[in-house]
């Protein structure tokens, strides 16, 4: 498998640090208000990448921290006249149920929290005092960049660039512009902790790093993020690890592209920005899912309605596929393999090639994905009632796996039973009204189907059905 590693600007074969194990860290939200689209894309793209792993055989350890003290935090909670801990409280569950939605806590997600690790934090900063790689100046502490000699190495940035402070925090307590702070001096009104150096919390920066180490250990296989995070973020993480611990931080570190909304920038001041609640309210969030993996990860994607709208008819199809075979499985009275189906079962295998080799290459999930409908396509062409149960269930099988990779045709609970339920205990009484020439009791029942997105058929077989 081929990652494209932004370290190092190119496709490069991934080898993780132990054989059979993948360690995983995404850089989380700040928790003082409803995620939007853009942080959606992260949370998707690489729990997808997560899931190809699994899907391999990979044991993946998988982190997604939560930034629980910050200065928007601190300003939410003085405009609600509430504590920090009770908006970041409020939006780490908001923000679960939004990310729940999207699919990341269907396998196990570590989700720390920046104040949980504080002493670690601390202890981090004080090796980097010792080292002379960090100062002390009036009860801040900053970060020397001169210390880290290839400082800019994934950004591309260079100091010389940076002196100007056009980029950077420029205030009469640092050396230099460009350094950065480590830990924040007390103010009135804002949270703290002791230090050795005085009271105060840690920066942005200071977190990650300490909550990678910590969970996850000095060096990780991938760091991820959105291209936004480049620098500075990430970039004075690997400054500030790689002086700390003396070894390299993160072998690869992957980026996604930016979301634009109807061709446009998405902004608060544009009137195009979107929360995943506010969508939610509109779609099914998997169609969100689906619609951020339709795109290569590192390119742009472009949301709007008619998009999102072609996404749901896609994902349709996904579900008639599987409910067709589903119902054949019911019907045929087949059991193994036919000779005429051997040459049949070498095109899903091949199907389900082309989408490993997609995802194999820099998680093409676009190429995947129309893997995916090529097995699609190969099930409505040749699969019926009359197939056998070995290749119907061959088929599902295959179909179900891909899908789970992806993220997306998860509707399988018991609400999906339900909803089966409800279809059948309707076409029986509209069965019922025809027998009895009661028709306009049976086109009521018709048009209620319509409207909860059910196609119905009347055959020789009986009445069969799909989603529409």
């Amino acid at each position: 498998m081929k990652l494209f590693n932004s370290l190092r600007g190119k496709k490069e074969e991934f080898v993780p640090i132990n054989e059979g194990k993948v360690t995983m860290y995404n850089c989380g939200p700040t928790v003082y208000n409803y995620i939007h689209v853009g942080n959606a894309r992260p949370i998707v793209v690489f729990d997808t990448l997560r899931r190809y792993f699994l899907y391999k055989g990979y044991d993946v350890k998988f982190v997604l921290n939560f930034t629980d003290v910050d200065d928007k935090i601190i300003n939410r909670a003085n405009e609600e006249e509430i504590t920090t801990d009770e908006v970041a409280e409020k939006y780490i569950e908001e923000f679960k149920k939004d990310a729940g939605g999207l699919g990341l806590y269907d396998y196990e997600t570590i989700n720390p929290r920046a104040t949980q690790l504080v002493p670690e934090m601390i202890n981090f900063i004080e090796t980097l005092i010792d080292k002379k790689a960090a100062y002390v100046s009036e009860g801040d502490v900053y970060f020397d960049v001169n210390y880290a000699k290839d400082y800019g190495k994934l950004s591309g940035k260079n100091i010389e660039d940076l002196i100007s402070g056009a980029r950077v925090d420029v205030s009469e307590k640092k050396k230099n512009p460009y350094d950065f702070a480590l830990w924040k001096n007390k103010k009135e009104g804002e949270p703290f902790w002791h230090a050795p150096w005085g009271d105060g919390r840690p920066g942005w920066h200071i977190e990650c790093s300490v909550m990678a180490k910590t969970i996850l250990g000095d060096t990780i296989d991938i760091h991820t993020g959105g291209e936004d995070l480049k620098f500075p973020h990430h970039e004075n993480e690997i400054a500030q690890s790689e002086a700390c611990n003396d070894k390299d931080f993160a072998r690869y570190w992957l980026h996604n592209g930016m979301i634009t909304v109807n061709s446009e920038k998405m902004s608060k001041s544009k009137g195009n920005f979107f929360t995943v609640r506010e969508i939610s309210e509109e779609y099914d969030l998997e169609i969100l899912r689906f619609f951020l993996l339709t795109t290569g990860y590192r390119s742009p994607i472009n949301f709007s309605r008619e998009v999102m709208d072609q996404t749901k008819n896609a994902s349709k199809r996904l579900y008639n596929a599987r409910d067709k075979i589903i119902r054949d499985l019911e019907a045929s009275k087949i059991e193994n393999l036919k000779d005429e189906e051997k040459e049949l079962k070498e095109k899903f295998i091949d199907c389900q090639k082309k989408f490993e080799r997609a995802m194999d290459d820099d998680l093409n999930t676009a190429d995947a994905i129309t893997g995916v409908f090529d097995l699609v396509k190969e099930i409505n062409l040749n699969l019926s009632e009359n197939s056998s149960r070995e290749i119907l269930s061959f088929a599902l099988d295959i179909l179900k796996k891909l899908t789970r990779v992806l993220g997306i045709m998860e509707k399988e609970d018991k609400e999906d039973d339900d909803f089966s339920k409800e279809v059948m205990d309707l076409i029986e009484k509209r069965n019922a009204a025809r027998k009895n020439k009661d028709f306009k009791e049976a086109d009521e029942i018709r048009d209620k189907l319509l409207k909860m997105g059910i196609s119905i058929e009347d055959t020789r077989k009986g009445t069969l059905w799909k989603r529409i």
